[in-house]
């Protein structure tokens, strides 16, 4: 009985969910955000076999219903391949990420799961260039800078908060196909302690962590942070504090890949003081986002490449494989999960993929699980009040 009611429970939804999904590419004529073309996409080609794609275009009646919906899916994201082969490769694990969005459905089914940006890419491609938590230890905070953050009283606290109602998040933003996550999960922190110490929200350059920030920690030599190829928020936090800072990010502006480092010193907007990491209880963590604002957070982002909206709230996560920075800016009080029965409490968290991803760039994931690991890496900052 139990089996058969989740089997009908998890058809429903993933139904409902691959209507939502193909309904969202029909839609032409809703507001795209437009991307910096500054920054790389992994399908950018400065030449594309078009006559192959037209002569595809053009036998629409005769294609599979897989490949009406890649059609949909590169018109809605500007997709564009240089060969017919790269074409059929890219069609290909397009197939395969739905299977593989059915598989997320079934095992998430209060979050909605589908096409996304990133339907053309394999897990490995996915994670290579769209992740870059660099994690080589057991215990990612063995920085000696810091310390963990002593117990706060957690009675008390609202239901329900969030940081981008008192002005402390800066917009979304895009990291590209580079492993930049760390560098964006820095930068939040930084811009929301920022916010705390003066009262002003001034967005801050991932560039110059991309290009600038080399620290590796001290316990384990193979987690040092290396532009793209992926970073620590720890170590970045030390770096700016032997650096003297963060420039601004109009001053130093995000191109999406590494290059020379161009910090200037007399250009820093934004002093760091010091960090410290937070204590894994999910109540702990809630008391010093309250009570420090957003806090930089590793996680396991394997339901993330599929996720269009919703509470998510899998029966299975790995805690142990972190490997995405993102911010934790709230959270809520109820996020409905069939499987945990009821209402139940969920964090907020902004990441770095753009407003075309997940909730305007939001994803919302259920608390008090230490669900994928996202209660294993968190840290705060503190920034200078001048």
């Amino acid at each position: 009985m139990g089996k058969d009611l989740m089997f009908t429970v998890g058809v429903t939804i993933l139904t409902c969910a691959l209507a939502v999904s193909s309904s969202l590419l029909l839609h032409d004529d809703d507001p795209v955000l437009e991307e910096d073309p500054k920054i790389y996409q992994v399908t950018d080609q400065k030449q594309s076999n078009r006559k192959f794609i037209q002569d595809r275009l053009d036998h629409l009646g005769t294609i599979t219903t897989t490949e009406k919906n890649f059609q949909m899916f590169m018109k809605t994201y500007g997709k564009e391949y240089s060969t017919r082969e790269e074409y059929i490769q890219r069609l290909g694990i397009f197939a395969k990420n739905m299977i593989r969005a059915a598989e997320h459905q079934a095992l998430d089914p209060t979050a909605i799961h589908g096409i996304t940006p990133f339907s053309d890419l394999s897990e490995d491609e996915f994670e290579n260039l769209y992740t870059g938590l660099k994690v080589g230890s057991p215990s990612p905070f063995s920085n000696e800078v810091s310390s963990t953050a002593p117990a706060m009283e957690v009675d008390g606290l609202p239901s329900s908060f969030d940081w981008r109602e008192k002005g402390a998040v800066t917009d979304v933003k895009l990291q590209g196909t580079c492993g930049s996550c760390w560098a964006f999960s820095t930068t939040g922190a930084v811009e929301g302690a920022n916010f705390i110490a003066t009262g002003k929200l001034v967005s801050l350059s991932e560039q110059q962590l991309v290009d600038c920030d080399h620290k590796c920690d001290l316990k384990d030599k193979s987690s040092c942070d290396n532009g793209c190829n992926g970073g620590l928020m720890t170590n970045a936090y030390k770096y700016l504090m032997e650096a003297g800072g963060l420039e601004k990010e109009k001053s130093y502006p995000y191109v999406g890949k590494r290059g020379v480092c161009k910090f200037k010193a007399e250009k820093v907007a934004v002093k760091v003081v010091n960090f410290t990491n937070i204590p894994l209880d999910e109540n702990q963590i809630a008391a010093h986002l309250v009570h420090h604002g957003p806090l930089a957070v590793g996680l396991n982002a394997v339901f993330m490449q599929t996720y269009i909206g919703g509470v998510s709230c899998p029966l299975i996560c790995g805690k142990k494989w972190i490997n995405h920075g993102v911010l934790l800016v709230g959270y809520g009080a109820k996020g409905f999960s069939i499987l945990r029965l009821g209402n139940r409490p969920y964090w907020i968290i902004k990441n770095s993929w753009g407003k075309k991803w997940g909730e305007q760039g939001y994803y919302r994931l259920c608390r008090g699980h230490g669900m994928c690991g996202m209660n294993t890496m968190v840290s705060a900052v503190v920034t200078a009040t001048t």
